[in-house]
């Protein structure tokens, strides 16, 4: 079965305020960008990444992702993230028309657990027609007014933060894009506006999305040591089937 992912990857990264888009900025050594696509593909069960890039940068991140081969493609992005998703959407069709799993997955949470791509990537198999991994809300959750004065305390126990990589099958992200031209940051959303249900497994705490600098800090003292000695072990014991 042939899953491709979709790498919306255009973003700006001002937040980080690194010079460059946020998917090219370094963590040890090695782009967010080409951690998380290499990801991807060593988890065993994504066969084929789209990068969805700014139009300005497509050639740097064709040459970021040389070492991971053919099976990953870049095009140009979108002002936004939808305009880069629905690129990538497109490209995919034609580069991987086999395609039976899509997932949607940030750059930015590129140290993403393999066995968080694969449980995903399961559950689509399974028969779920889209999928997304979610953690519980810690903190407790207030409702204000607009003069920021508290109304409620709001129940937690059914609250969930989402991560990525959001899987779906190919018809059902498609049908979603063309029923909406709204500007997302969450694909499933557009997914359940377009009538499907969205189901959920297990997030992880490291699929952490780096955003600020504090984020980055966190990704180069604890994220990407842990990461890449997992990879290596991975590595050694060989890919896993989807």
């Amino acid at each position: 079965m042939d899953v491709v992912a979709l790498v919306p990857a255009a973003g700006r990264g001002t937040r980080l305020g690194a010079g460059v888009p946020k998917a090219l900025v370094p963590v040890l050594g090695e782009s967010l960008l080409l951690r998380a696509v290499r990801g991807l593909l060593h988890s065993g069960s994504v066969h084929h990444v789209v990068v969805a890039a700014p139009a300005e940068q497509r050639g740097r991140m064709e040459c970021e992702l040389a070492e991971l081969g053919d099976r990953v493609q870049v095009v140009p992005g979108g002002d936004e993230r939808t305009d880069s998703v629905r690129a990538a959407l497109d490209a995919a069709e034609r580069f991987v028309p086999t395609a039976e799993v899509v997932l949607v997955h940030d750059a930015a949470r590129a140290f993403t657990p393999a066995e968080v791509i694969r449980a995903v990537v399961a559950e689509v198999v399974a028969g779920a027609r889209a999928v997304v991994p979610v953690l519980p809300v810690a903190d407790t959750v207030k409702r204000v007014d607009a003069d920021g004065t508290v109304l409620s305390t709001v129940d937690r126990s059914a609250l969930r933060t989402v991560q990525t990589p959001q899987a779906f099958t190919p018809e059902v992200l498609r049908e979603a894009y063309a029923c909406s031209q709204d500007v997302a940051t969450d694909d499933a959303g557009l997914v359940e506006r377009a009538g499907h249900p969205v189901r959920t497994v297990p997030g992880h705490s490291h699929s952490l999305k780096i955003t600020t600098s504090f984020d980055l800090a966190v990704a180069e003292t604890v994220l990407a040591p842990a990461h890449d000695s997992e990879s290596e072990v991975c590595a050694e014991s060989g890919p896993q089937s989807a």
